[in-house]
């Protein structure tokens, strides 16, 4: 008999996502300098750590530092994070500082709106502070999040949600890729007894595809997903990005 894992050590690491880390708690290189708010004298700039990383296809956002100066940047690591396709995000807060801005913590609640939206991927808070999972669990869209004070359960409970099926196409830059993407939905969609909503879901990935085709020019990933009465469409290209544009 196959026992459960009781250490986050058990939990096999996939993989780094990003950068290559050292095993260090939080690398050099991957710290960000922001400048401090402006106060009228010569600023000091602090170092704000955020780093990601996989654990069997969950991949946990760790923060080092203060959360009223990385939550931002951390939003936007979940958003990126999720963009994946993951089993599930967590957030891991175990060395923020203490003391956490209110301020912070709402906007960190704020990320519930993601799981509101598409819950197929679960979004997970892991934070040793009661105050802070108080005041996410009280927060409209801190409900949506998962809040557990320790990193080995939030991804524990994580991986206790249901496994999405999802089906998955790779495509090459091509004048028929449009053709060969709808003919794949539709036959995905057919499988699941999904037909009313194959002309839109169509129409849709035919328009996403065409215009990865002719302005990315770089082989397409597509998924198909279905959970809880949503259709969830995705198209990835490999094109680089606009100079200065925002992931």
């Amino acid at each position: 008999m196959v026992q459960p894992p009781t250490d986050l050590n058990d939990f096999p690491t996939d993989r780094q996502v990003g950068s290559t880390l050292t095993p260090a708690p939080f690398p050099t290189q991957l710290a960000a300098d922001l400048p401090a708010k402006a106060t009228g004298r010569a600023t000091s700039r602090r170092q704000v750590r955020i780093r990601t990383r996989a654990i069997r296809q969950v991949v946990v956002v760790e923060v080092a530092g203060s959360l009223s100066e990385v939550v931002e940047e951390l939003d936007r690591a979940i958003q990126l994070a999720l963009a994946d396709g993951p089993r599930g995000v967590v957030c891991d807060l175990s060395n923020v500082l203490e003391g956490t801005d209110p301020d912070a913590v709402e906007v960190l609640a704020t990320a519930g709106r993601h799981v509101r939206d598409w819950p197929g991927t679960p979004v997970a808070v892991a934070c040793p502070d009661p105050r802070v999972r108080e005041a996410l669990r009280a927060h409209p869209l801190g409900d949506h999040l998962i809040v557990t004070p320790s990193l080995f359960s939030a991804v524990s409970e994580v991986l206790a949600t249901p496994t999405l099926a999802v089906e998955r196409k790779h495509v090459a830059a091509h004048p028929t890729a449009p053709r060969a993407s709808r003919e794949f939905v539709t036959r995905t969609l057919l499988d699941w007894r999904l037909s009313r909503v194959i002309p839109f879901a169509s129409l849709v990935i035919g328009e996403l595809v065409a215009s990865s085709s002719i302005n990315a020019g770089t082989d397409i990933d597509l998924s198909v997903v279905w959970n809880l009465g949503a259709l969830r469409l995705t198209v990835r290209d490999h094109g680089p990005a606009l100079p200065g544009q925002r992931p």
